[in-house]
């Protein structure tokens, strides 16, 4: 007997996915995980600056989604085991052009980019420990933020996509805000400078 069919995307994550493609692309090609210059250093600068970006932005979120999908605590594990003291991590600048979260709509476009990039985050994951020596313990706990869970929360966040409301104008507002949160984290990256040219 054939396997049942896999149920399709909801309309709303096909809107984010094609929303969201140009802007993806332009900002993973100038992460600097694959470069050849990428050291230790580098890798600190880069998770300072995700911290003082996510930081800020899952404040925003909290309304919105449990405290058990904020990456900021393990962005924090992360600097402490690269040599981060407490306090240096406290007085990191933080991002203030952030994407407007006014409902749930907006909402959902934000944890689209952000529950999205736990899925890149195993490549990463697997990367960094070969290049870097960087695992869990040693700087790459944001990278396996979610660990054996991520694939169920990630499917736990395709079912909220699917039964969001659906209308025009909602769908409209959480691409608009994915978006955002593609240019507003690009913005913030370059002005850190840990980006690679374009």
């Amino acid at each position: 007997m054939p396997d049942a069919p896999r149920p399709s995307a909801s309309p709303l994550l096909l809107a984010l996915r094609q929303g969201t493609q140009a802007c993806h692309k332009t900002l993973e090609a100038r992460l600097p995980f694959f470069s050849d210059s990428f050291d230790h250093a580098a890798y600190r600068r880069l998770v300072e600056a995700y911290y003082g970006f996510h930081a800020p932005l899952e404040l925003r979120l909290s309304g919105y989604q449990g405290s058990e999908r904020h990456k900021a605590p393990a962005l924090c594990q992360d600097l402490l085991a690269l040599g981060a003291s407490a306090a240096q991590i406290d007085a990191l600048p933080l991002c203030e052009r952030l994407p407007s979260i006014t409902d749930q709509a907006s909402a959902l476009g934000v944890m689209y980019v952000l529950e999205g990039s736990t899925l890149g985050g195993q490549v990463l994951k697997r990367a960094m420990a070969e290049r870097l020596g960087v695992d869990t313990n040693t700087g790459g706990a944001f990278l396996d933020v979610y660990g054996s869970a991520t694939g169920s929360r990630w499917r736990s966040f395709l079912q909220r996509l699917e039964q969001a409301p659906h209308s025009a104008d909602g769908q409209a507002r959480s691409v608009a805000c994915a978006v955002a949160t593609f240019q507003c984290f690009e913005r913030w990256l370059d002005q850190r400078q840990v980006l690679e040219s374009r």
